[in-house]
């Protein structure tokens, strides 16, 4: 253990795991998802799966990761000699390398539009010519290459300057920041004339919207929105010291998740009932519709400017989690040199990511599986990778571990324990499951 780099502070893993999680899932993802079904009747559910499906599975890869304090592979390896569970880390590792190749394509978009917005060339007035922008940004293959590149070069730089170095202090500078930019944004959406009607939308259920599909959406998005299921957070909790109590970290993550979540929909939906547009605006809220809202406020560049400085942090914090698991097998295995592997690893996962980008110009017409080729490898990930992955990490935390050995490694109050216990066991399984049957009843 003293060989290895950890964690400064507990707070600053905490903010690395919650950055981890506080990406676009929480900024994008859930404010379209909440608008498309539902509004509060999806924000409850979507709360109460994440405490009671996809924290319990957290909590077990914080146990595995802070017991085994080496990469995910290793760890299993270690604790379950002679069997084949590590095939559970180098599953989790391939995962998040395949994620942050088409995750660094968002990430380049908004690179685009963040330079677009300080050199004042993303004014045009409404969400008609902001949508021609946008189709025009990710058709050009020169522009969103080269902004995927550049992305993935700043979540480089982060990740080869190390653990205290580089995640925990980029986490402590940037997720703080992302607060004060959000509160920003939520003060000045919340005073618009009409903004009310966005907030009964957000906190008033209508419970003639509650139908099966919006609570299996509701379900994955809670499933998903921890980055459980690849090992991120088993490898985040490698670095952490013996003595810190797990049970807190992981529902400080989960509560900072929920908030960031919360905030983000403060910003959209008064803002979007206020100025006359729709909350179902699908994948191009924050692309399309946000832009045009922040353009008719006073001050409406700032707040675009702010809005996509927040976008690209919270984006930075959940890729350098990704990039970082792979760093981490490779240096576990051949103890060679963190730099080196940063770059190389980087460099093949943009190269990898190229297809992805391309899907939305040149390579519009290859389809895998009646998807683009950006569809599919989120279909890959997210629809097969994550959840196979999380169901074997709930059986292994669940089962393999014996109780006193869990007990032990979770170390808080026996209700607290009890109830995870039969959550690892019982319920969140069935739930996977269940996400994982629907994702492949929508592709067939």
């Amino acid at each position: 253990m003293s060989s290895r780099d950890q964690f400064a502070s507990k707070i600053g893993f905490i903010l690395a795991a919650a950055g981890s999680a506080v990406g676009l899932g929480a900024i994008w993802k859930f404010p379209y998802m909440a608008g498309n079904h539902g509004g509060s009747v999806f924000i409850i559910l979507f709360i109460a799966f994440l405490f009671f499906i996809s924290l319990p599975v957290l909590v077990a890869e914080f146990m595995i990761g802070r017991r085994g304090q080496v990469d995910a592979v290793t760890s299993f390896k270690q604790q379950a000699p002679g069997k084949p569970w590590y095939l559970v880390g180098y599953l989790g590792t391939i995962m998040a390398s395949l994620i942050l190749s088409f995750y660094s394509v968002v990430g380049g978009w908004i690179l685009s539009y963040l330079i677009r917005a300080f050199t004042f060339r993303l004014k045009s007035g409404d969400s008609e010519s902001f949508e021609q922008l946008f189709h025009a940004i990710i058709q050009n293959p020169w522009e969103a290459v080269f902004a995927q590149g550049m992305f993935l070069l700043i979540t480089i730089g982060i990740v080869q300057a190390g653990i205290k170095s580089g995640i925990e202090r980029a986490s402590k500078w940037m997720m703080p920041t992302l607060f004060i930019f959000f509160l920003i944004l939520v003060v000045r959406s919340l005073t618009l004339p009409g903004a009310m009607e966005g907030i009964r939308f957000m906190f008033v259920p209508d419970w003639n919207q509650l139908n099966w599909e919006t609570v299996l959406l509701a379900l994955g998005q809670a499933f998903f929105t921890l980055s459980v299921g690849v090992s991120v957070m088993i490898t985040y909790a490698s670095y952490l010291g013996e003595n810190e109590q797990i049970g807190s970290a992981s529902i400080h993550v989960a509560l900072m998740n929920i908030f960031i979540s919360i905030l983000a929909g403060l910003v959209i939906f008064p803002a979007v009932f206020a100025l006359g547009f729709q909350p179902d605006a699908g994948p191009g809220l924050a692309f399309v519709i946000l832009p045009a809202v922040f353009e008719q406020m006073p001050l409406g560049s700032l707040f675009v400017i702010l809005f996509f400085i927040l976008l690209l942090f919270a984006t930075l914090t959940s890729s350098i989690s990704m990039l970082e698991i792979l760093v981490s097998v490779v240096i576990g295995k051949r103890r060679t040199n963190r730099v080196r592997i940063a770059w190389i690893g980087g460099l093949l996962i943009f190269i990898v990511g190229i297809p992805s980008t391309l899907s939305f110009g040149i390579w519009s017409d290859v389809q895998i599986a009646n998807k683009s080729i950006f569809d599919a490898v989120d279909f890959l990930t997210n629809g097969i990778g994550m959840p196979i992955g999380a169901f074997f990490i709930s059986l292994f935390a669940g089962y393999y571990y014996k109780t006193s050995v869990s007990k032990q490694e979770l170390n808080t109050h026996p209700l607290f324990y009890y109830v995870w216990l039969i959550l690892i066991r019982f319920v969140t399984p069935i739930a996977i499951l269940i996400i994982f049957i629907q994702g492949i009843r929508n592709v067939f």
